[in-house]
């Protein structure tokens, strides 16, 4: 046989790799909208890690033999990010990144609770596979529980706290009600004369497995882990013996760039104590008549005026917001999503330890729209000038705009328009357009406007309490008292999201530094274009590729402008 192209020879790669992702994960698949695996669990065990690493490192292999230079521009993007993500996966697994995954962000048992409401059956075949996975869901179980053991026989103790958390979340699972259970509810066959005998069988399969299961799991949890759990004032990875690498590895990968923890943490130091605070005072003089930041974050986190009574105004405001920015968006941008954006509200059992907003994407046959997840749980406590900001950077112009707009890219392959990888690009992105939302005039006062600075100081602390808590050895409140003193955010949602750094080491760094390389990008384009310069334009390069990593935007961009 002819030997294949070196483009032909790549897009094959790509193919059977994102195939590889779907059979390693049957549950994302069918989250996807791909039913071949309905009946399929993913298999956690060191055994299937040590065989997903041989077809990691041989998928590599092949890439690194094709030559980019052979290549067009849209093929050495493929190229490049598919080289990247298989590095960036056999890198996972060599860290044994599950093997502390007990938390309440990534622990399987969240990844389940939060997923479960939004898997789908569209067909009675696909019905009866579901029977049977959610009878297996167990073994994951167990198999997570098993990876939990390895790692505190390697030393690697999780934090209390997080423990703490995702007891709460199982225990919030195991007392609602099973006509209200995620799983015995999926969604079916419509209009299908079998449902009622099917859904008899979920119960069954829900009933004498799957919540048995979270027993056991959850017995783990509470036997195994907490008493030998790191306490508050050791609850970072700079108390482990390979925290220190371990965290580096985190940054790399989340960030996409070389950079290190003392240099993200004076990033964040320099924009909370310098660059913000002369903002504030801006629109505090307009707001509050004052220029005082204590006086202008105390209006923000106390005044009766500011909060919500309940929960539909909650979700009234959040409507507005998202219906504003819809309208608008053509504005701005050229290349716009097909997929529709719909609000709902975070499940109860899942909303204590949840943060104020989500966004999920919709799956690429265009059965599940995008949906922007909204928290309604204690709504007198939560702020009204933070809900724009988050709906921007959640829904339209931000996640909802970038992962929509990935998706429909089909003549790109699939791993680069549905993966889920390079979260600086991703959630720099969603930052990012909390401050165009200023440009595009969707903010309707200035209390909406210092929301957004209080979310850009959210994110700017992040730099600071991350490395903090990883790096330098900060306490748990160390890190609550500094984001207090530095962000007019609820002391309750700043617990929350400490806990969150604290179980996700690195993640919550991308979010500023994708944000300020995206702002430096637009800058030098607009240098570098003067009248010529178009943001639709722009954001049409940053957008166009579908989801990439900040080296491979930075490319883009300059070759954009001609650099």
């Amino acid at each position: 046989m002819e030997p294949m192209s070196p483009s032909p020879a790549l897009r094959d790669l790509a193919d059977r790799y994102w195939e590889a992702r779907l059979e390693a994960s049957p549950l994302f698949a069918t989250f996807l909208g791909d039913h071949r695996y309905d009946d399929r669990v993913d298999d956690l065990s060191a055994a299937a890690d040590a065989r997903q690493r041989d077809t990691w490192s041989a998928m590599l292999a092949e890439a690194h033999a094709i030559d980019p230079s052979t290549l067009d521009e849209t093929d050495r993007v493929t190229h490049r990010l598919l080289a990247d993500e298989l590095a960036d996966n056999v890198t996972g697994i060599d860290a044994r990144l599950i093997e502390l995954a007990s938390d309440q962000m990534q622990g399987i048992h969240a990844d389940l609770l939060t997923m479960a409401g939004q898997l789908r059956a569209p067909e009675p075949a696909h019905a009866a596979m579901a029977v049977t996975r959610v009878s297996s869901l167990g073994a994951m179980l167990g198999q997570a529980a098993d990876r939990y053991r390895a790692g505190l026989a390697a030393g690697r103790t999780p934090a209390r706290i997080c423990i703490e958390r995702s007891l709460q979340q199982v225990d919030g699972y195991l007392a609602s009600p099973l006509e209200s259970d995620p799983f015995a509810n999926l969604a079916g066959p419509a209009d299908w004369d079998g449902e009622e005998a099917w859904r008899a069988e979920l119960r069954a399969a829900v009933t004498e497995h799957l919540r048995p299961a979270f027993e056991r799991y959850r017995t783990v949890l509470a036997d195994e882990l907490l008493p030998v759990a790191r306490p508050d004032d050791r609850a970072g990875l700079h108390w482990i013996a390979d925290g220190p690498e371990l965290y580096r590895t985190l940054i790399r990968m989340h960030t996409g760039l070389d950079l290190t923890a003392e240099e993200l943490h004076q990033i964040g130091l320099d924009e909370v104590t310098d660059l913000l605070p002369a903002q504030y005072r801006v629109l505090g003089r307009r707001a509050f008549g004052t220029d005082d930041l204590g006086e202008i974050f105390e209006h923000l986190l106390v005044d009766a005026d500011l909060r919500y009574e309940d929960g539909q105004q909650i979700l009234d405001h959040a409507r507005q917001c998202l219906d504003e920015a819809t309208a608008a968006m053509g504005d701005w941008f050229g290349i716009l999503p097909q997929a529709p954006c719909n609000l709902t509200p975070i499940p109860d059992y899942l909303a204590p330890s949840a943060p104020a907003a989500y966004y999920t994407p919709p799956s690429p046959d265009g059965s599940r729209p995008g949906e922007y997840h909204v928290n309604l749980h204690e709504p007198t406590t939560k702020g009204r000038a933070e809900t724009a900001s988050i709906a921007f950077h959640e829904a339209i112009p931000g996640h909802h705009l970038q992962l929509a707009i990935a998706a429909e890219r089909t003549d790109l392959p699939a791993f680069r328009r549905l993966s889920w990888g390079h979260t600086a690009f991703v959630e720099g992105w969603a930052l990012y357009t909390e401050r165009l939302a200023d440009e595009m005039n969707l903010y309707r006062t200035d209390v909406d406007r210092l929301g957004m600075l209080a979310s850009d100081s959210w994110r700017a602390c992040r730099l600071v309490v991350d490395t903090g808590l990883h790096a330098m050895g900060w306490s748990r409140q160390q890190a609550i008292d500094f984001m207090v003193e530095h962000a007019p955010v609820n002391k309750d949602e700043i617990v929350t999201e400490i806990d969150r750094y604290i179980g996700m080491p690195g993640q919550a760094l991308a979010y500023k530094t994708g944000q300020r390389e995206i702002l430096r990008l637009r800058a030098a384009a607009e240098e570098r274009l003067g009248t010529a310069f178009s943001l639709p334009g722009f954001h049409d390069v940053v957008l166009g590729a579908a989801t990439v990593s900040l080296p491979v935007l930075r490319e883009r961009v300059d070759a954009w402008t001609g650099a």
